[in-house]
């Protein structure tokens, strides 16, 4: 299967390949140039006030309203992310079910992004359950 989004981006997911739509992400995603690139750190589920939501939903989505507003800051959105990396504490089906929801929520019918998941044993604060990081493509803006 092969789409574009409305940022020009061209998604993949090659036949002889399992299916990633259930879990939210796309095999291959071919960003077109001249553009910028938009590198967000990881981002928890935390507040601005730096509480966690108390549990693994809450958490994930949390993280993807923080991912909007790094993004935001880089006159960037979801349109225009390419790639995830997802840690998860004690991954599980369940959690991988809780995130593919969640990143089918808030992509709607965009095609998701390529999308590594990595289970960790512990992430940087204590209660923290997952984390997202992400690369972007947008537009370049010509200065001035």
């Amino acid at each position: 299967m092969h789409t574009k989004n409305q940022a020009g981006m061209s998604f993949i997911n090659p036949i002889g390949l399992v299916d990633p739509q259930p879990n939210g992400y796309t095999h291959v995603v071919i960003a077109p140039t001249p553009a910028r690139m938009v590198y967000v750190a990881g981002q928890g589920g935390e507040n601005a006030a730096g509480e966690l939501a108390p549990d693994f939903a809450g958490q994930v989505a949390q993280a993807i309203a923080n991912l909007r507003t790094a993004l935001a800051a880089a006159d960037a959105n979801l349109d225009h992310v390419v790639k995830i990396s997802v840690l998860i504490v004690d991954h599980s089906m369940e959690r991988l079910g809780i995130l593919g929801q969640a990143v089918r929520a808030a992509w709607g019918e965009r095609p998701a992004p390529a999308c590594t998941l990595i289970p960790v044993p512990r992430l940087a604060l204590d209660g923290m359950l997952f984390e997202i990081e992400a690369t972007a493509v947008a537009p370049f803006i010509h200065p001035d």
